[in-house]
């Protein structure tokens, strides 16, 4: 089989056109055509036509499509829906706000994860994205929109910490100064809380910012939300969260969908505060978009207002997500569901 020549970095693509007997230099121009985005080996037009052929011989070179786009009339706000190489889907939105662009990218086809108001999950996990398709994900809607993406956020269909391997690679990819050159700092990476892979991630030595999906601060919500939780618990959570910080010196941020009459009693607020002191975490409240199939409805204006005076008067670092693309199935997931119904 051809190889993945998006997935390579330059000192691999090196490795790989020494062995076809070129000089080491080609990688990098290599690499630079890769991260304009050519469709075509042919439209490398300073290689040599042995090298475009020798490269059309060994490796793959599959670009991804659009099968719909949807731009929100209120705020400018473009989601994707990508079609890849095997005819799975994947969404990506582009949001625009005063520091910049930012890109929500996915991580997998579907997820496993099976969080309660989540439209992303429902169908299951159909597979993980390889390095090259998240990268893509960011260079084409880049090109597309003819918005210079300076922001990353892995937050949209998939949980990144269950496509670890892939997502260490495509950061490499993304952050190099060679390609798109996206700063780590730049970077969001969210997860429904895999503990397991907290200390490895850490590890890594990335300045990225490690964003976990509470919704829930005691283990008989977060569990009723959340099946990630059972096995694990918030406790477990919260001491992976300590680890974390203390050995990369970056603050989490909890993200916290406020979901009426389940997570958003002054209880919840209470121990909400509680947990970010301990763990000197962020508190990002997110209004939830509702999903048809699923019951859940978001807070009202009056619970938010509450919620949040007891996180003030608690001392919490605390903001509101604003909502992007109200008009155009906000909620992740949404749209990638709505056209797989239709096809069945």
């Amino acid at each position: 089989m051809k190889k993945d020549i998006l997935s390579l970095l330059p000192q691999e693509l090196e490795t790989e056109l020494a062995a076809l007997g070129e000089p080491k230099y080609r990688a990098k121009q290599v690499f630079r055509w890769l991260s304009r985005g050519v469709r075509d080996f042919e439209e490398m037009t300073d290689l040599p036509k042995a090298l475009r052929q020798k490269l059309d011989g060994h490796f793959r070179l599959y670009r991804p499509s659009v099968l719909t786009k949807q731009v929100s009339r209120l705020d400018g706000t473009i989601k994707y829906l990508w079609q890849l190489a095997d005819g799975s889907a994947v969404e990506t939105v582009v949001m625009s706000y005063n520091h910049g662009n930012t890109v929500c990218i996915s991580s997998q086809v579907g997820c496993r994860q099976g969080c309660a108001f989540c439209a992303s999950t429902l169908g299951g996990l159909v597979r993980s994205l390889d390095a090259s398709e998240m990268l893509d994900e960011v260079l084409f809607s880049q090109l597309d929109s003819g918005k210079p993406i300076s922001n990353i956020v892995l937050m949209g269909i998939g949980e990144p910490l269950d496509n670890f391997d892939n997502v260490l690679r495509f950061l490499r990819l993304v952050n190099h100064p060679e390609g798109l050159n996206i700063g780590m700092r730049h970077i969001s990476l969210s997860t429904c809380g895999l503990t397991e892979r907290f200390d490895e991630l850490a590890e890594q030595g990335l300045q990225l910012t490690l964003s976990v999906s509470l919704h829930a601060p005691d283990d008989e919500t977060r569990s009723m939300l959340m099946p990630a939780n059972r096995g694990r618990g918030v406790e477990q959570l919260m001491a992976a969260c300590r680890r974390y910080y203390e050995k990369t010196g970056r603050r989490i941020s909890f993200e916290y969908a406020m979901i009426d009459g389940v997570n958003d009693t002054e209880r919840h607020a209470r121990l909400l505060a509680k947990r970010a002191a301990e763990t000197g975490a962020h508190v990002n409240l997110i209004p939830l978009n509702h999903v048809e199939e699923r019951r859940f409805q978001p807070s009202t204006q009056g619970h938010m207002r509450q919620f949040i005076r007891i996180l003030e008067e608690e001392g919490v670092n605390v903001t509101v997500r604003r909502k992007l693309g109200g008009d155009i199935d906000a909620s992740c997931g949404q749209l990638r569901h709505r056209m797989r119904k239709a096809a069945e």
